[in-house]
């Protein structure tokens, strides 16, 4: 803890994503003086979206958690300002798991209606189908407990007694939930499509998944807290930008750090890419965790457990999130009937072109105007199609750099785009025409309809981010890179042994998601007011009213018909 002779005032924070903002937003609540670097022109980080002609392309947030009252993750978005004045949007279904053969299963957002659903599809499963729902249902009190506003690590011992008591009434639904891997329990189904589906509720396969994840997110969305925010991604990420700005903090864009700057095992500011050094008592690197660790400290200040991580763990099968391939297609027309969001189980022939698509193929098909009809003009529709995509495939098809830094206008950029070579753009047309191929099969008409698309890989992912491999969040959790570092953090906190003034935030310092992010940036700032002897405190913002809720309906139960041969139902969109 520092003397009050060298007390703390002044913060530099690497990156303007969620975690970085947060940490902002967080800091300035403290009476800290903070200035945020982040290399990208727009704040947000992956959180984030960008405009083709009359369209706005959304890339990120097709659930928010938190979205609703009742629990922490809302009180954090509150904090930040990020849902004030807005309408988040509750669908009746989470997500839509279409089999080769056309079947269809409705993952209902009530546990009660998808019981129902489930049990018309395959009685025979009855009591692993109840069993399953009863999970949701628990969780779903369980929601309100769980902890976000502080961490582990900070917690006193009848802070995390209160917290293990709130817990102890569910002890085996959360030990058998955290204990069984879905790709294990979804093989008890003797229905084929169940025994597949399940596996593709959270949109695609996370092989090393237990239950627990998947009852959490069908609990928040049945608890409508996992809506989305009325304005998308870009809007959710400015309006905590607005928010830092409003409480004093600064942020320059088009900054890229180099460096972090050192003496006596202290850090003291940054270097940027342009040469020009900036300095504060304390930087926090929300930014890439290998980039923080391996090159603006060029490897210093790691500790076993770092070490392994950083250049042994992180390049083991499933130990960070894979990369995406993302789809986007502008239509010239609605598509009343199509689903809000769907996962189409591919064939093997059917994923033959797409390119890095793993050994279960499949592509999550959302129709996001649906979700934001505010991002794109009456009478349209925005689609967004992805799937998991092997970065090393990618790479291997490049000639040129991944990330390059250049003048135009005058001005220094660094997320520009860069040459790859023909092998590579051969590869995105052959993924385009692939998927657009699949998509008029399955919506008549669609491939006429295209008037604008954008095909964005792991490696645009890199561009933007500068993400390890281009990871979507991070360390993946329930694997070893994600429990060690959790561990770690627990015990010494947000920090690098040996280096002062010096702290992590962002989703490298916690197992993904948006929630995740924003909330990291609250807790490095619990830490480095503990270390500085002040109190923490944070406040709402009050600067909008607060959120309003919509339910998106849809049909009460696809009929036999629809169900065998795989169309559609009718969705009609009430009160969004």
């Amino acid at each position: 803890m520092p003397e009050p002779s060298t007390a703390r005032e002044t913060m530099i924070i690497i990156g303007g994503g969620l975690g970085g903002l947060s940490t902002g937003c967080y800091a300035q609540m403290n009476g800290y003086r903070t200035r945020t670097f982040e290399m990208h022109e727009l704040p947000g980080g992956c959180c984030t979206a960008w405009d083709q002609g009359e369209f706005t392309f959304d890339w990120c947030v097709s659930w928010l958690l938190g979205s609703g009252p009742g629990n922490d993750m809302h009180q954090i978005w509150l904090e930040l300002g990020a849902l004030q004045g807005k309408e988040m949007r509750d669908f009746e279904t989470f997500n839509i798991v279409r089999g080769r053969d056309g079947r269809t299963v409705y993952f209902y957002s009530d546990p009660d209606r998808l019981q129902e659903h489930l049990l018309w599809h395959s009685p025979a499963d009855a009591r692993l189908i109840r069993d399953f729902c009863a999970g949701i249902r628990t969780f779903k009190k369980l929601l309100n407990a769980y902890p976000f506003l502080k961490p582990v690590g900070l917690m006193r011992p009848w802070e995390r007694w209160r917290m293990l008591a709130a817990f102890l009434p569910h002890f085996n639904t959360i030990r058998k939930s955290i204990t069984t891997l879905m790709t294990d329990y979804s093989a008890r189904f003797k229905d084929p499509l169940l025994r597949e589906a399940f596996n593709f509720i959270l949109y695609e396969r996370h092989a090393s998944f237990p239950v627990l994840p998947f009852y959490f997110q069908l609990a928040a969305h049945a608890g409508r807290t996992a809506g989305v925010p009325q304005g998308g991604s870009l809007g959710l990420a400015r309006s905590i930008e607005q928010r830092y700005l409003r409480l004093g903090g600064e942020i320059t864009y088009n900054a890229k750090v180099d460096e972090v700057l050192v003496e006596d095992d202290r850090a003291v500011g940054v270097r940027l890419s342009d040469g020009s050094e900036h300095r504060a008592d304390i930087v926090v690197s929300a930014c890439d965790g290998h980039t923080t660790v391996t090159r603006l400290l060029n490897g210093r200040y790691l500790n076993e457990t770092y070490r392994r991580l950083y250049t042994e763990t992180i390049d083991e099968p499933g130990q960070v999130y894979p990369g995406y391939v993302s789809a986007f297609f502008g239509l010239n027309r609605p598509y009343p009937d199509a689903d809000p969001c769907t996962t189409h189980l591919l064939t093997p022939q059917e994923a033959t072109d797409l390119v890095g698509v793993g050994e279960h193929p499949s592509m999550n098909v959302q129709f996001r105007s649906r979700h934001y009809p505010e991002l794109s003009p009456a009478q349209t529709s925005v689609v967004f199609v992805t799937f998991f995509s092997d970065t090393d495939v990618w790479r291997q098809l490049v000639e040129g750099p991944e990330q390059a830094s250049r003048v135009r206008k005058g001005e220094l950029l660094h997320t520009l785009r860069v040459r790859r070579g023909r092998a590579y753009y051969a590869a995105k047309r052959q993924v385009r025409n692939a998927l657009l191929g699949l998509l008029d099969q399955r919506y008549p008409g669609f491939a006429d309809a295209v008037v604008a698309h954008d095909i964005a890989t792991p490696l645009t992912q890199i561009r933007y981010t500068a993400n390890y491999a281009g990871s979507i969040a991070g360390w993946q959790p329930f694997v070893d890179g994600g429990e060690t570092m959790e561990k770690e953090l627990e015990k010494h906190g947000p920090v690098l042994p040996g280096l002062a003034n010096f702290y992590l935030a962002g989703v490298w310092t916690t197992i993904g998601g948006l929630i995740r992010a924003a909330a990291s940036g609250r807790h490095v700032v619990q830490f480095i007011c503990r270390d500085d002897g002040r109190p923490f405190t944070a406040d709402v913002d009050d600067v909008a009213p607060p959120p309003t809720q919509v339910v998106v309906p849809v049909p009460a139960k696809p009929s036999p018909t629809s169900a065998a041969e795989g169309h559609p139902s009718v969705l009609t969109r009430q009160g969004a």
